[in-house]
């Protein structure tokens, strides 16, 4: 009898260690991104050791996380973003670097050195990265933290050109921008050339095929002259779409008091952001400030339109609400 105890208690303390285990390793699973990289910034561009362009931001547990792309080194001719990355700062001034958290190969159907412009959104505790991958659509990666890992979540575009109806080209399905409003619907926008959007179902990982994709109106009219670089965010019960216009590109937006529109035109807010073609924007409010987040050629060395590089300048409104004209600094919000 005392050796049918003695093997069960052996059993059970087995069983519990191995529970351990299991619990140890999804914690470090979890938690694996490491800083890789800290320092106190001093003004525009915020990030010096490395090329980043295409800004999202994330509020979590009082951090704000940016999300870029990294262009692939100095002096670029072309694209060649291989990865995304993933910074963060709780007083504005001092920021660290995750590991990558992830890289355009992580979407085997995607493009190989394109990891294009993309926002992360928190939702039930899960962490949804939409990324647009040039010629092959926008995806979707998953991860149980906002510095990641993030791996692809369904092993398939979630929209293709066939979603971005009404033009030709090919990368036109690119730059998601995502906003969970505030009776729990998730509205996903999109485009080059146009602005598309979708409801996103319960699952954030498909959308309402019901409702189907609708083309965003400017003025009540289609053919508006919209370039791309969509980011929507709510104030005050209006939504707030503000995109990239003409080429070299500077910053548009219009309001409505319906996420699908149709947007009033309300004007330029960003000029050409020096030495640099595109421009592509995040507008959060942070610890009750209001943060306008994109990228320039900055790097004097040899930054430009392909090697890019991350700012943040102060968001203000006016009497009426809306925005005031952004006045781009090399101090930043740092030296304020």
């Amino acid at each position: 009898m005392k050796s049918r105890i003695t093997t069960y208690i052996k059993i059970v303390l087995t069983g519990f260690c191995l529970c351990l285990l299991v619990q140890k390793s999804q914690a470090q699973a979890v938690n694996s991104s490491k800083i890789i990289h800290k320092w106190k910034a001093t003004g525009n561009p915020i990030v010096t050791h490395k090329y980043t362009c295409d800004p999202a931001a994330l509020v979590h547990n009082d951090t704000l996380f940016i999300f870029t792309g990294e262009d692939f080194e100095g002096g670029q001719k072309r694209y060649n973003i291989l990865n995304w990355c993933v910074f963060a700062t709780t007083d504005m001034e001092t920021f660290w670097e995750y590991e990558t958290p992830l890289k355009a190969p992580d979407f085997k159907w995607g493009e190989q050195n394109a990891a294009w412009a993309s926002q992360v959104i928190e939702r039930n505790g899960k962490f949804y990265w939409y990324s647009s991958s040039q010629r092959t659509g926008i995806g979707v990666a998953l991860a149980d933290s906002p510095k990641g890992p993030y791996k692809d979540a369904i092993g398939k575009p979630l929209l293709t050109n066939d979603d971005s109806f009404g033009k030709k080209h090919s990368w036109r399905t690119i730059d998601p921008t995502v906003m969970i409003d505030d009776d729990g619907q998730a509205w996903l926008y999109w485009g080059n050339g146009a602005c598309w959007l979708v409801k996103l179902n319960d699952d954030m990982v498909s959308y309402d095929k019901n409702y189907g994709v609708k083309e965003v109106k400017f003025n009540g009219e289609l053919d508006f002259p919209f370039t791309e670089a969509p980011w929507i965010h709510k104030k005050d019960g209006l939504y707030f779409l503000s995109f990239a216009i003409g080429f070299p590109e500077r910053i548009a937006y219009a309001i409505s008091d319906k996420p699908e529109g149709p947007f009033e035109y309300k004007g330029i807010i960003n000029e050409i952001a020096g030495n640099s073609n595109t421009n592509h924007q995040a507008i959060i409010e942070y610890k009750d400030n209001w943060y306008f987040i994109y990228h320039n050629g900055g790097i004097q060395t040899d930054g430009g339109s392909h090697s890019r590089s991350i700012c943040i300048d102060k968001l203000e409104f006016d009497e009426n609400g809306l925005y005031k004209t952004i006045k781009m600094t090399t101090n930043g919000v740092q030296n304020k």
